[in-house]
């Protein structure tokens, strides 16, 4: 890449990219092809398969990425440039990874890490996000057998150049497109909340607290981007996590639920005290009575009342 010249190779920003590019050409994935434009590493040109079992599966959609100048601390921007029914085209779309979520960028992450991502959210519910379409399975599909004739029109020569490249590389590994449209876990995936680390949100504030779209990881070397092997881990978990018990029917939780019996409880008895238990009671009652008054008197008769007492009783 001879337009490398005139960059810094010591800016950090430059040194990751130009780092990337070589690991990108050392070990290219079947998955999808990235380059930067010669003029401007900054801005990458990039095609992705449609993800297998799929109504996206055997398309070839092309994007654009821009990488921010102090990249890899800040995240890049992404815009899709062929028609899915699943992005809009040539319009920035609203992703976890993406520069409208700065706040769950890792700066170990790369523009491999963000492709393997943006495959696995190719077959996930929209959910009203920014940039997102929810089309039938049937136009995806015939929007997914047209992505193949011919690449997007898009820039300038430079960049339709490095397109139509990319498009013919893609074409050579591209499955067919199924005949049949699949029918098999996405159907239930689609009608589950999304859920991940990586994940994809709606235009709006965030409510605090860590959602589907946090993501929590540790901070590597920013001059290091990850494998792919472990960027397809923690970008496939969230949004294909699969859900079981939230999603059983009420009779299949009923069920589930072991019956556990009472004990029985103890009845209460009222229990009437003997009549000879009262009398003994009255009976202490009055002596202590009489012991009461004698002491009284006695208390008198020492201070010389005695004889007033007697003479009124």
């Amino acid at each position: 890449m001879a337009a490398t010249a005139k960059y810094n190779r010591s800016n950090p920003a430059v040194k990751r990219i130009l780092q990337e590019v070589k690991e990108m050409q050392s070990n290219p994935s079947p998955d999808f092809m990235a380059l930067p434009l010669e003029e401007d590493i900054f801005e990458w040109q990039f095609a992705i398969l449609g993800p297998r079992d799929s109504e996206f599966e055997g398309g070839i959609y092309h994007g654009r990425i821009q990488l921010p100048s102090d990249y890899p601390f800040k995240p890049p921007s992404f815009m899709l440039l062929t028609p899915s029914g699943r992005f809009e085209i040539q319009k920035k779309i609203c992703l976890s990874i993406s520069n409208y979520h700065p706040e769950h960028w890792q700066p170990s992450w790369s523009v491999r890490t963000a492709l393997v991502a943006l495959i696995a959210f190719m077959p996930t519910n929209p959910g009203g996000a920014l940039g997102s379409l929810d089309y039938k399975k049937e136009d995806r599909r015939a929007l997914a057998i047209k992505s193949r004739e011919a690449p997007p029109k898009f820039g300038s020569p430079e960049r339709q150049k490095l397109i139509d490249e990319i498009h013919e590389q893609m074409l050579s590994k591209a499955p067919p497109v199924p005949q049949v449209l699949p029918n098999g876990p996405n159907e239930e995936s689609n009608q589950l909340p999304a859920a991940d680390t990586f994940g994809e949100h709606a235009d709006k504030p965030d409510e605090g607290g860590n959602t589907v779209g946090s993501v929590s990881g540790s901070l590597n070397d920013p001059t290091e981007p990850e494998s792919e092997s472990g960027v397809a881990e923690n970008t496939a978990e969230a949004p294909l996590a699969e859900v079981t018990n939230p999603h059983l029917p009420e009779a299949s939780r009923r069920e589930s639920i072991p019956r556990v019996p009472l004990a029985p409880q103890n009845p209460v008895v009222a229990i009437q005290k003997p009549k000879h238990d009262r009398l003994l009671t009255l009976a202490a009652f009055g002596l202590t009575l009489a012991i009461m008054a004698l002491v009284i008197k006695k208390f008198l008769k020492i201070n010389g009342l005695a004889g007033f007492i007697e003479g009124k009783f």
